[in-house]
């Protein structure tokens, strides 16, 4: 009886399955880090420019939010 390559076993789903959320996490972690030194590092360079990326920043998140809404749309 031939077995077919492409079909994984339940066990490897099920040790997937638990693996998945810890892969989650540690690129959760990852983003956090980098996050939070580029704010430190932003924020030493004065007010302005804090207030200008703050600008561009919820700029991005209105124009996301907007294409998110308008392909969601159709």
């Amino acid at each position: 009886m031939a077995t077919d390559p492409s079909v994984t076993s339940p066990a490897s789903d099920a040790l997937l399955g638990q693996l998945f959320p810890l892969w989650h996490l540690v690129i959760g972690a990852i983003v956090l880090v980098v996050l939070v030194l580029s704010v430190r590092r932003l924020a030493a360079r004065g007010q302005t420019r804090m207030t200008t990326a703050l600008l561009v920043t919820g700029g991005a998140i209105a124009g996301l939010t907007a294409l998110g809404i308008f392909f969601e749309g159709r």
